[in-house]
């Protein structure tokens, strides 16, 4: 138990949200993004506090995409596939054929966590509706970190299809395997700290305590309300 608490030392790079937020934003020029048109998306619950920060900088409305992941049968660690608010699906084809996964059982999952879970986050963020327009914006998705890239994935995918004008990338910890796949799918990658092999998320940070939904929504509200006193967006 001794050695792993060194080695967990050994690979903490932010103490909390607010120390990667910080770095993150170092990356970011803001000539990439035009005040007024940018959304700040947070791809899971705990990026949120990271997007906060990087849409306070941008001076962007900020939102949340909402996903489930799908765990492999007989593996409730594993998973293999993501499912969208949009339901959209992303699947993890190496460990599906790996494990000879029918992808009957992933639309299956999907299904049934869209009907039981997404919906419920629905009602709990946006009273039921999906997210909104973002025709011709310039979208910047950010997440607390990517492993495998699943996550940050089904949300391009779904974000792609609204028409929208741009879409950028920003992570304080990323995964160098997936650096390449979501690049193809992007206009740019934004990353304070790249790593060779990644272990899990809790590794890179000192404290990242996990957010109720209601301190999500308060961090989303108020920040959209103070952005649109200070420069009124164009919806």
């Amino acid at each position: 138990m001794k050695k792993r608490g060194v080695e967990r030392e050994a690979n903490i790079v932010y103490e909390d949200r607010e120390d990667a937020a910080k770095a993150l934003v170092g990356t970011i020029p803001l000539g990439v993004f035009e005040s007024g048109n940018t959304v700040v998306i947070a791809v899971s619950e705990g990026g949120v506090v990271i997007a906060s920060k990087i849409a306070k900088y941008l001076k962007a409305s900020l939102e949340i995409f909402l996903s489930e992941a799908i765990k492999a049968p007989n593996n409730p660690d594993l998973t293999i596939a993501m499912v969208g608010e949009s339901e959209e699906i992303v699947m993890h084809s190496i460990l599906v054929e790996s494990f000879g996964i029918d992808e009957d059982y992933i639309y299956s999952q999907a299904k049934r966590h869209y009907d039981e879970r997404i919906i419920s986050y629905l009602y709990k963020y946006r009273k039921g509706s999906k997210i909104r327009n973002l025709r011709g914006k310039d979208i910047l998705l950010v997440d607390e970190g990517v492993e495998s890239g699943m996550t940050m994935m089904v949300a391009i995918k779904s974000i792609l299809a609204m028409q929208i004008r741009s879409l950028h990338v920003a992570t304080p910890i990323l995964s160098y395997e997936v650096y390449d796949s979501l690049l193809e799918l992007c206009d740019g990658i934004f990353c304070s700290h790249e790593v060779q092999d990644y272990i899990s998320i809790e590794y890179y940070y000192r404290n990242l305590e996990k957010l109720a939904h209601t301190e999500i929504i308060k961090i989303i509200d108020e920040h959209n309300k103070q952005a649109k006193k200070e420069a009124p967006i164009n919806e």
